[in-house]
């Protein structure tokens, strides 16, 4: 459990908090690229409890910025996106992607006030087809350096979501290793689509190893093989500051996964999921899944339009990524699938996985938990995060990985390994995505 000083200490990220100012340290994936459309409609976003503005001007280039207009604080939102510029539609003042007044056309034409006007903004970076924003306000670091941010487009998938909970609920939910023979579970004796449940199903108590790292902790699952008493199956999921989850492949069309768990403020999260192959296109059926957002009439792990709630508030930040199951309908759930086919009757993975989390409340109370074995990567992570949290505050030291890219470049493993081998040495390899294919053993 934790305490309520630290569980506020965790979950707060608004500006001035202590997690707030460590999040700014780092590039936030904010936005998809094709949100964005060239002199398109302004696109409402928030991040870390800020309200902001994101537009592509007339040149192609992006401006995240503050939503009201300097002169009476006019909503932006309504603005005209023209020739570089957004143009509040009150009085005609235009401010360009840096936030700069560059035109006030109901002031004296001769009149120089409007290069002393501007409104707050943000650095914007485009890469693998998101945009990224800095918001810590010194001279940003060079963008993470991703692999799946940096391979061909065909070799990777985006998407984005957003769940109703704290940020750190639904990251704790993903580092979770031990919840899928469970929750994710069928009861019809028909084997998952899952390939790494199958080793999941013969063995459903884990057993957990951490490990420190510069960019956050590897968490790593032991079970044993069925059938097979001189090899066992490693999991080998990865957490990484500030808030990047990586799970390791686990079908017979194989990809690396993960998330982004972008706090948008302390009571709700962009979750970015990415899916991608380090060495070749994604196959075409697996693309096909992807973008029709189902498998077999359940959600698929990437929300598309389909799923997207049909009663969007326009209001609200990214209204068009929120999802037709939340805690107003149940998620769905079907308690004659749950009598007779999937252990937990909910309508695919990430329904699944929300249903739990965002059930806990918008911030779960962890001075009532009841932590196991288990739960080890969960522990080692809210300790890690605290310690560099105590770094940063104390002792004004930033963590690593904000300043050095190059500490990103990691991968998630699921593999198979002698059992004389430790999962530390045995997975060291794999764990570096250095452009080459991954390791993955696929259950016979």
């Amino acid at each position: 459990m934790l305490s309520a000083e630290d569980n506020e200490l965790l979950t707060r990220v608004g500006p001035g908090t202590p997690l707030g100012s460590f999040m700014r340290q780092y590039w936030i994936p904010a936005v998809g690229s094709g949100d964005l459309e060239l002199d398109g409609v302004p696109y409402r976003i928030r991040l870390l409890g800020e309200d902001l503005l994101a537009f592509r001007d007339t040149d192609g280039r992006v401006g995240v910025v503050e939503p009201f207009c300097a002169h009476r604080r006019a909503p932006l939102y309504f603005g005209r996106n023209e020739e570089c510029g957004l143009r509040c539609v009150y009085h005609g003042w235009k401010f360009d992607v840096t936030g700069q007044c560059v035109d006030m056309p109901n002031e004296p034409a001769d009149s120089t006030f409007k290069s002393k006007v501007s409104i707050g903004s943000y650095p914007a970076r485009e890469r693998g087809g998101v945009v990224w924003v800095y918001m810590g306000g010194a001279t940003p670091p060079e963008l993470p350096d991703f692999e799946w941010a940096s391979v061909d487009a065909a070799q990777c998938h985006v998407s984005f979501r957003v769940q109703e909970c704290n940020w750190l609920q639904a990251l704790e939910g993903e580092i979770d290793s031990s919840h899928g023979p469970f929750l994710h579970s069928r009861i019809d004796g028909r084997s998952s689509t899952v390939m790494s449940l199958a080793y999941s199903m013969t063995d459903r108590r884990p057993r957990f190893e951490v490990l420190d790292t510069d960019y956050g902790v590897a968490i790593a699952a032991r079970r044993n093989v069925d059938g097979d008493d001189t090899s066992y199956y490693w999991r080998v999921q990865q957490y990484l500051f500030p808030f990047y989850t990586m799970v390791p492949p686990g079908s017979r069309y194989p990809t690396i996964g993960g998330h982004a768990w972008v706090p948008i403020d302390d009571n709700e999260t962009l979750a970015v999921c990415f899916s991608y192959h380090p060495a070749t296109p994604l196959a075409e059926k697996v693309l096909t899944i992807f973008r029709d957002g189902t498998r077999d009439g359940r959600e698929s792990g990437h929300l598309t339009s389909a799923g997207a709630s049909p009663e969007r508030d326009p209001r609200l930040p990214y209204n068009a990524h929120r999802s037709r199951y939340s805690v107003t309908n149940d998620f769905g759930i079907d308690w004659e699938d749950q009598r007779t086919t999937h252990f937990s009757g909910l309508p695919g993975p990430w329904p699944q996985d929300a249903a739990c989390q965002v059930g806990m409340g918008p911030i779960v109370d962890r001075t009532q938990e009841r932590l196991g074995s288990t739960d080890a990567g969960i522990v080692r992570v809210r300790r890690s995060l605290k310690r560099a949290l105590t770094k940063m505050t104390k002792e004004g030291l930033a963590p690593a990985s904000a300043v050095d890219p190059s500490l990103f470049r990691v991968r998630s493993v699921g593999m198979t390994l002698p059992r004389e081998v430790g999962w530390v040495e045995g997975t060291a390899p794999h764990r570096k995505a250095d452009g080459q294919d991954f390791a993955y053993t696929v259950p016979s």
